[in-house]
Order: structure tokens, then sequence, then C-alpha cells
């Protein structure tokens, strides 16, 4: 409870340490970037904002006061159309800039925006630069963001979509890979076109960690906005293409469903072929990176290991609630050790604390099995 106060002055209240609770960070605000040639008309009646400029947007009007509507310039109407896809599949806040030819000095911005959950180049499919933003999401010093990729729009064969090969990037449980491109209405042409999906497909994983949870697989959902594909996918092709990561996009009874929910490499990436596994560590990961940083030059004595364990603990406690965690009980999900065991005189001669942390997630039902036999009505 608020303390009350009735008369005027300064009041100083003393908080004990280590008692603010471990918040869950987000994970649905994403970074777009969006390449323009430097052939593309790009005088500043079409893109207000210079190149390199970041911007936050929480609506598509943001975005157009800065970057321009849908216009007949190809990278710009590429980034505009992955931008509305976002917001319109349940996106709300992402933070969007444009260069001209590479992503490299974009990527190097996205790293101080700590928000940053996922990150996308809209219609860029080089194998080159596909592996930047994947480097870029994996790197040590970040590791709490995930890539949306997509394929070529055109796809002669289903062997091109193979994970290390001479035009895509190799496995990566940091990345999801998703094919084919959405048909969708284009307002500056009046017409159907073809987009790139991972900017609906942004505003998916956004969605989802809103209605349901991180730990709830961004599959088997509608893509709003979508009202064809490239190419269709049959459940056969699929067979080809899941074990190997490449989340397909199909026609299911009229409807534009994203069917695939892999990491891409999926099956070699052992434990994290799943995105939400993937997406769920990196949230554990960075919740309790930032509500643990009050323990920096705390006495590293067995009082600080024991409020270490009751935040920790009380922070995976509602994650189990959520549903993210499997087991009937707490300790049956998890486990928090920091105690001497775990930091015994040589560590904490260095300066350091040691907590191990150890969790039981929930991976998505991907094979639901039924089995069906006669029966004849005969016994129990």
């Amino acid at each position: 409870m608020p303390s009350t106060y009735k008369s005027p002055g300064v009041y100083v209240e003393e908080i004990p340490s280590g008692s603010a609770p471990i918040a869950g960070v987000g994970t649905s605000t994403a970074g777009f970037i969006g390449v323009i040639a430097s052939t593309d008309d790009t005088s500043p009646t079409v893109m207000p904002v210079p190149a390199g400029q970041v911007i936050l947007c929480t609506n598509f009007t943001e975005f157009k006061t800065s970057f321009g509507d849908f216009s007949e310039i190809a990278g710009q109407n590429t980034l505009a159309h992955a931008v509305y896809g976002f917001f319109r599949n349940g996106g709300t806040r992402c933070y969007v800039v444009w260069v001209e030819n590479t992503i490299d000095s974009a990527l190097e911005k996205f790293e101080a925006i700590d928000e940053i959950a996922i990150v996308a180049a809209p219609g860029i499919t080089s194998k080159t630069e596909l592996t930047k933003i994947i480097d870029h999401c994996r790197d040590k010093n970040l590791q709490d963001r995930f890539a949306i990729l997509d394929s070529s729009e055109e796809v002669d064969a289903l062997a091109q979509l193979e994970p290390g090969t001479d035009t895509m990037p190799g496995n990566s449980d940091y990345a999801a890979f998703y094919y084919p491109w959405l048909k969708v209405f284009d307002p500056a042409s009046k017409a159907e076109k073809y987009v790139p999906p991972s900017g609906h497909i942004a505003g998916i994983y956004a969605r989802v960690d809103t209605q349901r949870g991180v730990h709830k697989a961004p599959a088997n959902e509608v893509i709003l906005g979508a009202v064809g594909l490239k190419y269709e996918v049959s459940k056969a092709k699929q067979e080809g293409l899941n074990p190997k990561g490449i989340n397909c996009i199909r026609n299911m009874n009229g409807n534009i469903r994203v069917w695939g929910a892999r990491t891409l490499g999926g099956d070699d990436n052992g434990e994290f072929k799943y995105i939400s596994v993937r997406r769920l560590f990196n949230f554990l990961r960075e919740s309790i990176d930032e509500g643990t940083q009050w323990t920096v030059f705390e006495p590293n004595a067995p009082d600080l290991w024991a409020k270490i364990r009751r935040n920790v603990t009380a922070f995976l406690t509602t994650v189990w609630r959520s549903g993210a965690l499997f087991g009937d009980t707490p300790e049956q999900a998890f486990y928090v050790k920091c105690d001497e065991e775990t930091n015994p005189p040589d560590v904490r001669e260095q300066g350091q604390v040691i907590t191990e942390i150890g969790v039981a997630v929930v991976k998505p039902a991907e094979f639901v099995i039924f089995r069906i036999s006669q029966w004849t009505g005969a016994g129990k």
C-alpha cells in the first residue's frame, strides 16, 4: 500500500535491497529494416525520414508520417506492406529504419535498442544479408531477439529451400524461415500483388504473445490481410520441408494460415527446434538479467544468495502458472540453486555469484495423433 502524506515536504523511504520482484520483459516489439536501392527515387516527399534514422511506430499512421504511404517505389512499398501487415495482425510497437543497399548500419543501431525482440528485413533474401541478421540476434552481447526470414519470391524447386546451401543461411535456433510469399491488395497499384511474409508473421508473434504467451507456438494462426499465396503447399510437399525448419504458409479450408513452428534447421537444432522454446528462453534470460541488476556490488554472502533464490523462484512460479513450464507443481517445473555449493571460496574471490536454474518447458503439440479402431461394444 502507498504511504499517505498530509504535510508538504520531502520524504525518504527505505526499501530493502532485492525486494522488488522480477518483471517479465516484452517479447513482441519488432525491428524492421527496409532496403531501398540507391537507384530508387528517395526524395523527401516520398521518404520524409533520412536513411539510417530509426523511428518508433505504434500504428500505421505514424509509419506513413515518417516513411510515406504505399507507393510505386519497390523497396518503400515492400516496407509499407510489412509494417501494415504487422499492425493488422496484432503488432503494437516496432522500430523502423530504411537504408540503401546494405543492412549493417541498421543492425548496429538496433543493438542499442534493448526493447527489440524480433528483427526482420522484409523482402531481403540474400544469404549474406540474412546471415547478418541471424548473427545479430545470437550475438553474445544480445541473445534477446529472434529473426524472421523471408524466402525468395520465386522458388523454382523445393530443393532450393535447403539450409546451408549457396542461397540459404545455415541452421540457427535464433531464426525462423517462412515460405511462400503472400498475395495482398496493394493500395498503390489498386491491384493484388505478392509481398514477403515477415511483417505479417511478426504481427502474429505479437498477437500470440499477447493472447496466449510467448510459450505458445506462433502457428495455426490466420494471416489477416492475405488473400492468396505465391505457391500452394500440400501436405506431401511440406513433409520434405518441415524437418529442415522451413515453415510453410498454407491455404487451409479457405484460410491462409501459418503451418509451421520450427527454427531454421528444424530437427538439427535439438532441444531448440521450436520457435516457442527459443523465444521463451530469450524471455527468461532477459527478464532475469534485468530483474536482478540490484545484486551487483551487494555483499557476496548467504543473505544475498537467499534473496536471489526468492526473487528468481517467485518469477519462475509466475511463469509456471502462465502455462509456460511443464509440471504439476513448481518443484516439477523448475529449480533454482544459489548457495555455498555454487559459490565456493574461489568463485567468491573472483567477485562472482553463480546461480543455477533449470526449467522444464512446454513444447508444441506438433503431431496430434488419434488412434481409431473398431469396437464391438463387448467387454469393458
